[in-house]
């Protein structure tokens, strides 16, 4: 039985001169095993401290290419078209050239001609020589071997017609260490119970261990760059004393979607354009009733001091389903419900979910993404501390350049974009919209009349884009994202300040 190679390797050190070495290709070649093989057995032996002594080194080497190796099995192209033309006579050259391969063909025939082995006269092919020597078959049997001791101007010209290939190979140069010897006592590797429950424990010597070596990655699942934004922005609206709304309803009726918030019913917004309607089911369950009621009133007539559209409203177009188009339809709920208590208490609720709208499809918009919004209710709320709440909920974003702009939304009065200066792109961008809720939405929730609510809101997906470096939408969500992004991309770190 063959002795371990590690033992091989010992012995054949043993059989040198002490300040003798060898290489790991030397070794390799006289055990007649593979280079990592014997690689692997080193790196055993050094780990058991001075018994070796190794250094790396590299040398450039030479492999023939899949062409090559046809040419060691076939011959050269040359002569392969000096086999193919008869020894006396001629052969027509189309009949020569169909023959063979095309590259044959092309290169052999051009080769055979440069060297004057055969002549092409009137499109027909006849040798000029009686026999030829293969030196290109030749030559590439000894690079193969490994032996080859080709002139450079034949390597040259082997590497030009991509025969041979030339890469660099690291090696090992090793020789004895200090404490050299042949008697190898294996090391434990593990404290088993077996080894324990061993009366010669005591004598076991275990192999050291290396603290800085790796270990090996743990296959566990990779938070999305949204997710992890998502992640920060819950952080700070928690520490802001927000709490978290439930947003578990995908498809909301037009009633809360739309016309809880004071959005008229012949509003764009409603438009097929704009909104995705359900087919099935069509409609919802139940409204309200008595809320419902009030809500038309405003609607139609007018109340608590409003003079309303003055348009009809139809409770059909109310209990239609849509796929919600903004989280508002969750805020309106959550008021309604605030409005049913007894005792009305101030509140700070905040939600972050998808939502959906029929857009155009290109880099900045898809026909879902993601809303963060948040309110405060409180009695004698004004306009200063929605501004107030926005500075300081940007200002934790790491935002501290901000503008407000008057705007307009069915559903708030006074209403105000919110752009935050960017500094990457020198330029002042919109980063969400923001607004007082009317009265008219408000006062049918039998909310007090001195309660009023701030209210803002922003996408999740452009502040991602920002502190990620994304360009395209449709490059963070969708069937188009490159799974690796999501690994390899960092926690979500924002400059909150």
């Amino acid at each position: 039985m063959q002795k371990p190679l590690t033992e091989r390797i010992l012995a054949y050190l043993e059989a040198l001169e002490a300040s003798g070495s060898v290489s790991s290709l030397k070794l390799a070649q006289e055990f007649k095993e593979d280079h990592q093989k014997v690689i692997g057995a080193i790196k055993s032996l050094q780990s058991l401290g001075s018994v070796i002594q190794t250094e790396q080194d590299s040398i450039n080497t030479l492999q023939v290419t899949a062409e090559g190796n046809l040419i060691i099995e076939n011959g050269s192209h040359e002569v392969v078209i000096y086999k193919k033309t008869p020894e006396t006579g001629s052969i027509p050259l189309a009949d020569l050239l169909s023959s063979v391969s095309e590259t044959v063909g092309k290169v052999g025939l051009s080769k055979a001609v440069q060297l004057k082995w055969i002549k092409v006269e009137s499109n027909a092919v006849s040798r000029v020589v009686t026999s030829v020597v293969d030196t290109i078959q030749q030559t590439l049997k000894e690079i193969s071997a490994g032996s080859s001791n080709a002139t450079e101007e034949t390597l040259g010209d082997l590497r030009r017609r991509k025969l041979i290939s030339a890469s660099a190979q690291t090696y090992l140069i090793i020789r004895r260490g200090q404490d050299f010897t042949l008697n190898i006592e294996k090391l434990e590797t593990e404290l088993t119970l077996d080894i324990l429950n061993d009366p010669d424990y005591e004598k076991k010597v275990f192999k050291p261990y290396n603290f800085n070596a790796l270990g090996q990655p743990v296959k566990a699942g990779h938070l999305h760059p949204l997710l992890k934004v998502r992640a920060e922005f819950i952080s700070i609206l928690t520490e802001m004393g927000f709490s978290e709304m439930p947003t578990n309803r995908f498809v909301e009726s037009s009633f809360w979607n739309f016309d809880a918030l004071f959005v008229p019913q012949m509003h764009p917004a409603r438009d097929v354009q704009d909104t995705f309607f359900m087919s099935v089911p069509a409609n919802c369950n139940k409204v309200p009733g008595d809320y419902m009621e009030k809500v038309k009133k405003v609607h139609m007539d007018g109340d608590y001091g409003s003079l309303g559209y003055k348009t009809d409203w139809k409770e059909a177009e109310a209990f239609k389903n849509v796929l919600r188009t903004h989280t508002t339809a969750v805020s309106a709920r959550v008021l309604h419900e605030l409005g049913q208590q007894e005792t009305f208490q101030p509140v700070k609720r905040f939600s972050i979910d998808r939502v959906f709208r029929n857009e155009t499809l290109d880099a900045t918009h898809l026909a879902e993404f993601h809303q963060v919004e948040g309110f405060v209710a409180d009695r004698n709320l004004s306009l200063g501390h929605l501004i107030g709440v926005m500075r300081e909920f940007f200002r934790r974003l790491g935002i501290d350049q901000l503008r407000f702009k008057p705007a307009f939304n069915p559903y708030t009065e006074p209403s105000m974009e919110v752009f935050a200066f960017h500094k990457g792109l020198k330029k002042w961008v919109e980063v969400g919209n923001s607004g007082v809720f009317r009265p008219e939405m408000l006062l049918p929730m039998n909310l007090p009349s001195d309660v009023r609510i701030i209210a803002w809101g922003l996408s999740l997906e452009r502040p991602t884009m920002i502190r990620y470096g994304i360009d395209n939408i449709r490059s963070l969500v969708g069937p188009k994202v490159d799974l690796q992004m999501v690994y390899d991309n960092a926690l979500c770190r924002l400059d909150k300040q």
